[in-house]
């Protein structure tokens, strides 16, 4: 006979990891298994959302798929369990299932064995342990409401064993479901103490949630249905007839960006300085670029050249690739250029950067750009590559915007914005003719950049995309 201490061996749980540097929570964007499949270690088991990326997470083990914890849309704490995964499907049948998968409407007792201090996850560590345990949930039963026979049996046997390990008996019983249950219940405005259970043990399941909304689905609504809160997305929420108001929950990348520009905003004393320039070479180059053999197959752009010019200022212009140490009152020069180029995605914007973007020649940072662009429009974009950023570019120029006063990205001491590319009038060779023309803007950090500095930058740019032959001259 199996005992309870095999059956904890046999199943094994696998927690939300810190997949940044000192998150916190994380959202399940989506799972790739479901309950019954057979999982091996390094499997990418699901996808969750931080506030700087989407990550993929792998499975550190070997087995069978014994149950999925949370459902997709839920914000899960760093250190909570979410899937549990049966590692010796082949050794028979458990006297007792495991813990995990039998939680009730309590939560599961912490392991015995369980280590003390911060536990090693994918990346760095995890919170400490007295800030991974689980938040006390809120009852949603009815006082004084009657309740199925069996659901109150089994409520009356937790209460019985928390009576015996000398925990107090909860104000009124409640519902017995699980987290996943008792989001969708939420979900679908349903009061689980109205739900008749059909699980084991009186344990509430999706079904019978189902089935409790479903009555009150069948007739045609008669009043306006109530606002539904929208998940944050690049294309507007689509209006619904007689609601006038939509509430999008603030999570993930937007909360974290959010945040990020208020502290920019208000921390770092921002200067912004504008030039319209005649880019009309710059853009008979990119075409003459896109048949050269040297860049066949690469992404070949305004931006491209763009960048190029920006490091060729900063190259001639060092002290304006630097940070400013609040803690040490000290301005950090840095050597080397990550590239930030600021990114619209269906969950945000997002700044990843080009990793030593100075050493790169031409091809090479025509090849960053293109995997950077098409990693960040698939939602792969990683949160080392969204760290260490120096400089950042922002093109609002695809837009169709003349240009902006855009904010610093923290920790940086510049940003510069690339406005439309325009065929406008423009004074060339002492005659009015038609020319492509763009306005172009730098915000810098005026505890560290000085107005000289910042317009030698700007200037240096300028001069770059108006004589493109400034490239070879001057790189």
């Amino acid at each position: 006979m199996t005992t309870m201490t095999d059956a904890s061996a046999r199943f094994r749980e696998f927690k939300m990891p810190d997949v940044g540097e000192g998150l916190t929570e994380a959202e399940i964007l989506k799972w790739y298994v479901q309950p019954g499949d057979t999982v091996t270690d390094g499997q990418v088991v699901c996808e969750v959302e931080t506030a700087k990326a989407a990550v993929e997470l792998p499975i550190p083990y070997d087995g069978v798929v014994h149950e999925l914890r949370f459902d997709e849309g839920t914000t899960v704490d760093v250190g909570t369990a979410i899937i549990t995964v049966d590692v010796a499907p082949g050794s028979g049948p458990v006297e007792e299932p495991p813990p995990a998968a039998t939680e009730p409407a309590v939560a599961a007792a912490e392991p015995e064995d369980k280590p003390a201090g911060r536990q090693p996850v994918l990346v760095g560590y995890g919170v400490a342990e007295s800030s991974t345990k689980r938040r006390p949930r809120k009852g949603t039963s009815v006082p004084g409401q009657a309740q199925p026979a069996a659901q109150a049996e089994a409520k009356a046997a937790v209460q019985a064993e928390l009576n015996g390990h000398g925990t107090a008996a909860p104000a009124a019983p409640r519902p017995l479901a699980k987290p996943p249950v008792r989001k969708l219940a939420k979900d679908l405005g349903v009061d689980l103490a109205t739900v008749v259970p059909s699980g084991p043990d009186g344990i509430i399941t999706r079904d019978d949630v189902r089935a409790a909304v479903a009555p009150a689905e069948a007739p045609a609504p008669v009043a306006a249905p109530e606002p539904v809160a929208a998940e944050p997305a690049a294309a507007p929420v689509a209006a619904v007839a007689g609601v006038r108001e939509t509430r999008i929950p603030v999570k993930g990348v937007r909360k974290a960006t959010a945040a990020a520009m208020v502290g920019s905003a208000f921390t770092a004393p921002h200067v912004t300085e504008f030039i319209t320039v005649d880019v009309t070479r710059t853009m008979k180059l990119v075409e003459e670029l896109k048949s050269d053999k040297d860049m066949a197959g690469l992404r070949v752009n305004p931006l491209l050249l763009i960048a190029k010019a920006l490091l060729v200022a900063i190259r001639r212009n060092p002290e304006v690739n630097a940070a400013w140490d609040e803690a040490n009152q000290e301005i950090v020069l840095k050597h080397y250029v990550n590239l930030g180029i600021a990114a619209a995605t269906p969950r945000g914007l997002i700044v990843p950067n080009i990793k030593d973007a100075h050493d790169k020649t031409l091809p090479q940072l025509a090849e960053a750009l293109g995997e950077l662009v098409s990693t960040a429009r698939e939602g792969r974009t990683t949160p080392a590559a969204m760290q260490g950023g120096t400089v950042t570019i922002t093109n609002v120029g695809v837009f169709g915007v003349d240009t902006g006063t855009p904010i610093l990205n923290p920790g940086e001491s510049a940003i510069f914005a690339v406005g439309a590319i325009k065929l406008q009038p423009w004074v060339h060779k002492g005659k009015v003719k038609p020319r492509q023309v763009t306005t172009l803007a730098l915000s810098f950090d005026h505890r560290l950049v000085d107005g000289e500095l910042g317009s030698k930058v700007l200037a240096d740019v300028a001069a770059v995309l108006e004589q493109p032959k400034r490239l070879i001259t001057w790189a």
